[in-house]
């Protein structure tokens, strides 16, 4: 007897000003957003990889997905929009996961907090390494904007993204975040 086939989602890549990013869906909403990557197929393959719950496959988007993606089309080319109104699927995801992912969620595009303060906003003062290791497993990055997620210092730490800390700096400077990608005068 075979073992039941996996529920299923659906995946779709999209051109943005920043590179191919990909996107996928279940009828709850996103499970997962992928940034750039060093070429499309790498991108589609990490949206495509195995998931422990689903069978991901490329398919056109939904009205809703697509209304999404050009949402976020236009966020990357500068026309920020905070994309907390994008219905997400967050039934894979731990409580902790879940409550720093509400939070980091709440940072308006041009805006930082920093990973104890977010630790502190979900009850658990002095968590600031657990906080890091939630937004690490972030798998869905800018919908989930843990690039908003800063250091104490407000220096760059750690980023799962392709590109690591370039993508991250990268994005904070299309949203206009003070101290990122301004001119010095010295």
């Amino acid at each position: 007897m075979s073992a039941p086939a996996r529920p299923s989602a659906s995946a779709a890549l999209f051109d943005t000003a920043i590179g191919v990013c990909a996107i996928a869906w279940s009828a709850t909403g996103v499970l997962r957003f992928a940034l750039p990557d060093r070429d499309p197929e790498a991108t589609r393959t990490h949206i495509v990889r195995r998931h422990r719950l689903l069978d991901i496959h490329e398919a056109d988007p939904t009205p809703d997905i697509a209304k999404a993606i050009e949402a976020i089309q236009a966020h990357l080319s500068g026309t920020l929009d905070d994309l907390r109104w994008i219905p997400l699927d967050t039934t894979p995801f731990n409580d902790f996961d879940r409550a720093v992912y509400e939070v980091t969620r709440a940072i308006d595009p041009g805006h930082t907090l920093n990973y104890g303060a977010v630790a502190t906003r979900i009850g658990h003062p002095g968590g600031a390494q657990a906080v890091g290791q939630s937004l690490g497993r972030n798998p869905i990055p800018l919908i989930i904007p843990c690039h908003r997620v800063l250091a104490a210092d407000h220096a760059l730490h750690g980023f799962s993204a392709p590109g690591g800390l370039t993508t991250k700096q990268h994005l904070l400077e299309i949203e206009r975040t003070p101290g990122f990608g301004e001119p010095t005068l010295f």
